[in-house]
Order: C-alpha cells, then sequence, then structure tokens
C-alpha cells in the first residue's frame, strides 16, 4: 500500500498529494485546506481490503 494519495483540488484544479494516515482507520473524513488557492476540501478515504486508497474531495460548503 502506498503512503500517498492523491484528489483534484474543486477550486484550482490543481492536483493534490496527501499522506495516508492508517491509525484513523479504513474509512475516513477531514477537512484540509489546499496548499495551492487555500480553500477549504472535505476529503473523504477508503482503503479497501486490497489495500487499494479511494480519495475524494468535495467543497467544504456542500457539507451536510
Amino acid at each position: 500500500m502506498d503512503n500517498e494519495a492523491t484528489y483534484i483540488c474543486n477550486a484550482c484544479g490543481e492536483e493534490i498529494v496527501i499522506p495516508i494516515d492508517l491509525t484513523e482507520g479504513t474509512n475516513q473524513q477531514y477537512v484540509e485546506d489546499c496548499p495551492v488557492c487555500c480553500h477549504p476540501c472535505v476529503i473523504q478515504l477508503q482503503i479497501r481490503e486490497d489495500g487499494e486508497i479511494d480519495v475524494s474531495a468535495n467543497p467544504e460548503q456542500d457539507r451536510m
């Protein structure tokens, strides 16, 4: 399994590399500011049983 994953910032379109913290479990959700444009993104990360990592990012204002 990789120690990093990527997502595309919805605000600026840049590909952002994020570290994977395995101590936080296999389903994670947190808010992170884009290091390029500073817009907050809600990161949703899932580590599958086969070790593959699924990452999605949405603008923070869309979060419920």
